[in-house]
C-alpha cells in the first residue's frame, strides 16, 4: 500500500534536493564525534545520510518510504558511497541498547506521543558519548510559510528536547529564523537545533 510520503517522493527530482542540510553540513565539520556508527531516522530520499558517508561514516537511514529508499540508494551510488537503508515507521522501530555513535534526524515532524518516544528511544540507542544532532522546525514556524507541517502540533517546542537532554552535554542549541533553501523547504524559516554528546558514564 502506497503511503503519502511514497507519493511525495514519485517525482525525478529530489524533494528537498541533494544537498545535506546546513546544520547538518556545520556539525560534521566541526564536532568531534566519536565512532563511525550513525543512524538517520526520517531521512527521506538521503541527502544527508549522503553526505555524512561521504564524509566516511557508516550510515543507516530509516524511512518508512521505500521510494525513498530507493532514491537514497541512487543517490549513494551516484556520489561513490554505501548507505544502509531500512524500511521503518518509527511506532515499531527496532531500537537497540547502545548501538550507534551518532542519531541525526532532520526535519522529522511526528504526532507528540511518537515524538517523545522517538526521543526516549534515542537517549538509549546512542553509546555513552555518542551525539544526537538534529535540525526541526519550531512551534512559530506555521505563518513563515516555507516548508514544514501546517499543523502546529507536529511541530517542536524548545521544552521537548531540553527535558529529555537535561543531563547531557549541549553542544550547541538555537532557536530562531534561519534562511533554508532546501528542495521544496525555501526561505526564512524558524527551527530549532540541537547537538547534544550522551554522558561518557
Amino acid at each position: 500500500m502506497t503511503n503519502q510520503w511514497d507519493k511525495r517522493f514519485q517525482i525525478d527530482d529530489y524533494l528537498f534536493g541533494k544537498e545535506a542540510n546546513e546544520f547538518i553540513k556545520y556539525c560534521y565539520e566541526h564536532i568531534q564525534l566519536n565512532g563511525d556508527n550513525t543512524l538517520a531516522i526520517a531521512e527521506g530520499e538521503g541527502r544527508n545520510a549522503v553526505f555524512v558517508a561521504k564524509k566516511g561514516f557508516n550510515v543507516t537511514t530509516w524511512d518508512y518510504s521505500q521510494v525513498g529508499l530507493e532514491k537514497t540508494r541512487e543517490l549513494a551510488m551516484e556520489n561513490g558511497v554505501v548507505v544502509q537503508t531500512e524500511q521503518v515507521d518509527l511506532n515499531d522501530a527496532p531500537w537497540e541498547e547502545s548501538q550507534w555513535d551518532q542519531i541525526f534526524c532532520v526535519f522529522g515532524h511526528f504526532p507528540e506521543k511518537l515524538r517523545e518516544s522517538t526521543l526516549t528511544n534515542i537517549k538509549k540507542a546512542l553509546k555513552p558519548g555518542g551525539h544526537f544532532i538534529t535540525e526541526v522546525y519550531s512551534i512559530h514556524q506555521v505563518p513563515y510559510k516555507s516548508g514544514g507541517p501546517g499543523d502546529v502540533s507536529l511541530l517542536y517546542a524548545p521544552d521537548e528536547f531540553f527535558k529529555p537532554f537535561i543531563d547531557w552535554r549541549i553542544i550547541h542549541f538555537f532557536m530562531g529564523e534561519v534562511m533554508r533553501h532546501e528542495g521544496t523547504h525555501r526561505g526564512l524559516s524558524h527551527v530549532i537545533q540541537l547537538s547534544v554528546q550522551k554522558p561518557f558514564n
